[in-house]
């Protein structure tokens, strides 16, 4: 077998016998790999390229979160948006998907019915109605997940709407009474990376 320069010695590599050029800080990645870019593993002891691209997927690239502690009420039966719960997020691929979480609180001072939706931007993701038992004094609990394939680099809006769909308002973070019977909202987005 031919070799550029001496014939290697049978022993295993040191620190001594490498360059110290080529493994450095200077050679270090200062920001996550680019799809691109490529490494070299061991499979069963052949030496192989692997691309970037096709290391990890599903790994959450940002988290971003809203938190309401006001009231919001509205009688309006069609859809309006709850002031200070939305999150704008700007995907970092058009491959990310966003895995967006609305948590809150409500009340009503009748038992009768409300709609709540997801949106972006405009584009309603999904819809939920509320047959609302608990009556005048009470507060619940009302939670609703989607996960959204925006295909976008570009900055998205995502926020809770409501609509009545009774006699009487819909009432964010406090008991349809206007007591202080009073809860915090929140509205979470993740990049969830391909």
């Amino acid at each position: 077998m031919a070799y550029i320069g001496n014939k290697p010695a049978n022993k295993a590599v040191v620190a001594s016998d490498l360059d110290p050029a080529v493994i450095t800080g200077q050679t270090a990645l200062a920001v996550a790999p680019a799809d691109t870019d490529e490494f070299l593993i061991s499979d069963a002891g052949v030496l192989k390229r692997l691309d970037a691209s096709l290391i990890g997927g599903g790994k959450i690239g940002q988290v971003l979160s809203t938190k309401k502690t006001d009231v919001f009420t509205t009688s309006s039966s069609s859809y309006a948006d709850v002031t200070g719960l939305s999150v704008a997020i700007t995907p970092s691929a058009t491959s990310s998907k966003i895995l967006c979480f609305c948590t809150g609180v409500y009340g009503k001072n009748t038992s009768d019915n409300f709609n709540h939706q997801v949106v972006r931007d405009s584009t309603s993701l999904i819809e939920n109605k509320i047959d609302d038992g608990t009556g005048t004094n009470n507060t619940d609990v009302f939670s609703i997940q989607v996960l959204d394939s925006p295909s976008s680099t570009s900055e998205l809006t995502y926020k809770l709407q409501i609509k009545n769909d009774g006699s009487n308002p819909v009432v964010i973070n406090r008991n349809g009474a206007g007591t202080t019977d009073r809860g915090d909202s929140v509205i979470t987005v993740m990049e969830v990376l391909a």
